[in-house]
């Protein structure tokens, strides 16, 4: 079963640096935690991040559902310059709620000068059935909330000119 969320704002930055924000940014300042989500502390093999095809693994502090330390990794699986990111979470060390992958998609539209569009959607993915309500209502209820904490720690970094870690 998949469920999808999608949450939306405004930007008031470049085009280029709201594209770029989410995926080339600290993450550990964009998954800073929020009650059972633990708080990202760093990732490894990341030398190519940002590119089709690239990888990192993700690390965690301890939090209610997680022990800490590796989590999960990500991947690039579309990335169109200033328009989209498609990005998937997968191999979670943890037990996720039955969920066997995160899809995560990005788009920026420019609507004039400083003011960008973000269309922020995650699909989540999940195999065991007796788990779909529950699956539902936390993607639906739970996940939404996140997102949304997820993108006002992105604004700060994009409208602030945070630095980027990757190319």
């Amino acid at each position: 079963m998949t469920t999808s969320v999608t949450v939306k704002t405004i930007y008031h930055c470049s085009l280029e640096r709201a594209f770029k924000a989410p995926m080339l940014c600290d993450v550990s300042k964009v998954h800073t935690g929020f009650v059972i989500m633990p708080k990202v502390t760093h990732c490894t093999e990341d030398e190519d991040w940002g590119q089709p095809g690239s990888s990192k693994k993700v690390f965690v502090a301890p939090s209610l559902s997680q022990a800490g330390g590796e989590a999960s990794m990500d991947r690039v699986i579309e990335r169109i310059e200033n328009q989209y990111w498609k990005i998937e979470v997968c191999e979670f060390k943890s037990w996720m709620l039955g969920f066997s992958k995160f899809v995560g998609e990005w788009r920026t539209t420019e609507l004039e000068p400083n003011r960008i569009l973000i269309e922020y959607t995650y699909t989540m993915h999940a195999d065991v059935v007796w788990l779909y309500p529950l699956n539902w209502l936390f993607t639906k209820v739970f996940w939404r909330v996140y997102m949304q904490r997820v993108l006002e720690n992105i604004r700060k970094m994009a409208e602030g000119d945070e630095a980027f870690l990757y190319a």
